[in-house]
């Protein structure tokens, strides 16, 4: 049972913790159902997915407003006493001064966490100017006076550019503006992780689990502090969806009810 007596501010306290030493896996929940099931099996933080968010509307990933994300995002919060990391895409902002506003805004959710991307409006921003953005979204933070850790994405590897030299370039300069976390989604080599992992220390490092190319433990082993799973979780929900469904229309049956 969720114990709603759980503070904003104690999920807060806890998800800074998680992120002080160890590795802690953070799984990616893209509704309530989704949220809940993951909390009773036991993990201690969840983040929400902006993919698996988009097509539980029947979107596509980067399709939902930004009043849908914070209503995403404060339903999340609310049902669950795990800490939860927001998805906030570029921050659904043209310019400093919409980021700043937005980002006030989804800390009143009661997020612990806010990850910013470096694409947004279809391009992804040349490093200064994607570094200002992290910059000013770490200032709307610390202007709330909350203790939401932010979290400095380099979107290149899953945007057609694996250039692992300007991914911690960029990295780097977000942690230098205030990104408490770095992240690199689509990197899939564990030297390349490695690599970035040492770039940004003593900064935490999340990582995207890709299918079996590596492990939890390859990735502590390698300095890894957190691994989250992105849409993999949504993906393979609507997979299961659609075989079952083809299924029913093709041959007017069903697979076995899982227990």
């Amino acid at each position: 049972m969720v114990n709603m007596s759980v503070s904003v501010e104690s999920k807060r306290a806890r998800f800074q913790t998680l992120h002080e030493s160890g590795c802690f896996v953070i799984p990616n929940p893209w509704d309530i159902g989704s949220a809940k099931r993951l909390e009773k099996m036991g993990f201690e933080a969840l983040a929400t997915t902006s993919s698996g968010s988009a097509w539980a509307l029947g979107r596509e990933d980067g399709q939902i407003s930004l009043d849908e994300a914070l209503a995403h995002f404060r339903q999340l919060c609310t049902v669950t006493d795990l800490p939860i990391n927001a998805d906030f895409e570029a921050g659904f902002a043209k310019n400093t001064a919409e980021l700043a506003r937005n980002v006030a805004l989804a800390v009143e959710t009661g997020v612990a966490g806010i990850s910013i991307e470096d694409f947004g409006n279809e391009i992804r921003y040349e490093v200064s100017e994607a570094t200002e953005r992290i910059a000013t979204a770490k200032e709307a933070i610390r202007s709330t006076g909350s203790a939401v850790l932010l979290i400095g994405r380099a979107e290149g590897f899953i945007r057609g550019n694996p250039d692992l030299e300007d991914t911690i370039k960029r990295l780097d300069a977000y942690s230098r503006a205030g990104a408490d976390c770095l992240y690199a989604p689509g990197v899939k080599e564990i030297s390349a992780i490695e690599e970035i992992v040492k770039a940004v220390a003593p900064k935490p490092v999340n990582v995207l689990l890709l299918g079996p190319l590596f492990s939890v433990s390859q990735l502590s082993a390698a300095g890894v502090r957190r691994v989250s799973v992105g849409g993999a979780f949504a993906a393979a929900a609507w997979d299961g969806f659609e075989r079952s469904a083809r299924m029913l229309r093709d041959k007017g049956t069903m697979p076995p009810r899982p227990l």
